[in-house]
């Protein structure tokens, strides 16, 4: 249903243009919105590749300053930097295609940035909840002077939250299947990067809505193809692990 009042935004904009009518209709497109009764099959596989970027991230970072003490503050911006489908750390998202097998979901990366459309929010909106569960919480395992990249899977994901304590419940037989994965061209994601980059880099300018032109994108393609979580508490911590 989503898709085609997009692909009908699509079309009543270019009548508008055609017969040089208004188009303030054109900004009706409605941008992607996560699945949410989605987010449970995948929350553990998401835990488990944002404990891997957060990790390298912060590794990098710690290389960056010789191996000298991360600011807290620095490791949750780098943290919440990774759900942010705004900021650049966030392209591995992207990335990723959700796909049923059997009465599973499970998560295909991709080598190219995809458009964001519902699956991109869901896959960000599972981020953001392990995150906001976890509490700050990882900090205290990457501020430890060595710590392991095998570790910091478990302790995100079964120490800090409960991502990965159970199996997913199998898929609803019923259920509508996502979009599919559609690519976005190298040179779109160039100039959307450099154009971020430079927004980053300019004080008080306006950042640019990706999530709208993706969602027209998605519509136009839609078009062509019909052509041819509980509050999680601090006593997570009493299930960590000696290090």
């Amino acid at each position: 249903m989503a898709k085609n009042n997009a692909a009908s935004a699509v079309v009543l904009c270019l009548i508008l243009i055609s017969t040089s009518m208004p188009t303030s209709e054109c900004s009706s497109i409605p941008a992607p919105v996560a699945r949410e009764e989605d987010v449970q099959y995948i929350k553990c596989q998401v835990c488990e590749k944002l404990a891997s970027k957060l990790y390298r991230q912060v590794k990098n970072k710690r290389d960056q300053i010789s191996f000298q003490e991360i600011p807290e503050e620095q490791i949750n911006e780098i943290a919440r930097n990774l759900c942010n489908l705004e900021e650049e750390e966030a392209v591995w998202i992207r990335k990723i295609d959700i796909v049923e097998k059997g009465d599973k979901l499970m998560l295909e990366e991709k080598n190219a940035e995809g458009y964001c459309n519902s699956e991109c929010k869901t896959l960000q909106k599972a981020c953001e909840e392990v995150i906001e569960e976890a509490d700050d919480i990882y900090v205290h395992y990457l501020k430890e002077p060595n710590p392991q990249t095998g570790g910091m899977g478990d302790f995100l994901c079964k120490n800090a939250t409960d991502a990965c304590d159970s199996e997913p419940p199998p898929l609803p037989k019923d259920r509508t299947p996502g979009e599919a994965f559609m690519p976005k061209p190298s040179e779109e994601a160039d100039v959307e990067r450099k154009a971020k980059s430079s927004t980053e880099s300019t004080p008080g300018a306006p950042r640019t809505n990706t999530y709208l032109m993706d969602e027209s994108t998605n519509a136009k393609n839609s078009g062509e193809e019909d052509k041819d979580k509980g509050t999680h508490s601090h006593s997570k911590l009493t299930r960590k692990t000696e290090l």
